[in-house]
């Protein structure tokens, strides 16, 4: 691609799709590198039912399908498969690097997501998004009066099994050490509610399956005792040990916090490098909520904030 894109944008979850939608409907005629997981993290979520619009419900895979289509529709150029090495952001227009191409661009949206950390114990994979999840918002309603776990020691942790209690019959948080990285109020919320139960020192060596491959429990293992092991049964878990923002490509070369995740500035989506917007759970901003609706929200404000930049700078 020897011609220069007016925006190219990365990643290809709700909010780089529904910022391709409006873009491409403000005729800028966009560019989107879907990456190897087109769809996002939704495209492993077997059932979506907080999204506006769909009384009944939609499975990931589809709705991100409908998405795909919608910018398609509206005059989306999509690049498929394609992962983004490097971005070179010291001149314009802008270079980006992929596995096997270079395109020039005068801005860029990115909408990479932020990848849920897994404890990769045995049997988990098969298991994800259908049994085991990194979101109680998301999927707590789908496990009504059963028993859960939740793995991890922080403030997400804590918030993720007393969301949980408003539909399990129990909620045992499990933790590889004895001391807690939660903030004290929200350990103590845990701590005062009845239906949760606490699990130290102890890490899940394997999740437990019957015949049908479903989820019935957990084998722990004790972090200081070699060989201690014990059983937990459950029928659902949450894995709340954090998330990494998909951010390397363009590592050092814009402002992120501590953690990774893009700062924007001045209320909107622009970031440190002018030209350059973020949105969805990408962004520092979004860390609290990594919702699929919150992140179409984002990628309407980036969308609109690179149209008004675009314009404002004649291109």
């Amino acid at each position: 691609m020897s011609d220069i894109k007016n925006v190219v944008i990365i990643g290809s979850g709700p909010a780089g799709y529904t910022a391709a939608i409006y873009t491409a409907r403000a005729m800028l005629k966009p560019l989107l590198i879907t990456g190897n997981m087109k769809g996002g993290q939704l495209i492993t979520t077997s059932d979506i039912e907080n999204f506006p619009g769909y009384v009944n419900g939609i499975e990931g895979p589809k709705m991100m399908e409908e998405l795909h289509q919608q910018a398609e529709r509206f005059g989306t150029e999509y690049l498929d498969n394609e992962m983004v090495i490097s971005v070179e952001t010291s001149e314009k227009p802008f270079k980006i690097k992929t596995t096997n191409k270079e395109i020039l661009t005068h801005s860029i949206i990115i909408a990479t997501g932020a990848s849920s950390i897994w404890l990769n114990a045995e049997n988990e994979s098969f298991l994800r998004s259908n049994g085991i999840s990194t979101c109680a918002t998301c999927d707590g309603a789908f496990f009504k009066g059963e028993d859960l776990i939740v793995v991890g020691g922080g403030d997400s942790a804590m918030e993720e099994a007393i969301f949980l209690t408003r539909y399990a019959n129990k909620v045992t948080i499990v933790h590889r050490r004895e001391e807690f990285r939660a903030s004290k109020i929200m350990l103590e919320r845990a701590k005062s509610n009845s239906k949760i139960e606490f699990k130290t020192n102890f890490n899940v060596k394997k999740w437990l399956v019957n015949e049908q491959k479903e989820l019935i429990g957990a084998l722990v293992e004790n972090s200081k005792k070699v060989d201690e092991t014990e059983t937990i049964d459950c029928t659902g878990a949450f894995i709340a040990i954090g998330h990494n923002p998909n951010t390397n490509f363009i590592k050092d070369q814009i402002e992120t916090n501590k953690n990774g995740y893009i700062i924007n500035k001045n209320n909107s989506m622009m970031t440190s490098v002018s030209g350059i917007f973020s949105c969805g759970d990408v962004c520092e901003s979004s860390q609290s909520y990594k919702q699929a609706i919150t992140a179409a929200g984002e990628g309407c404000r980036a969308a609109m904030d690179c149209e008004k930049w675009l314009e404002e700078k004649n291109v």
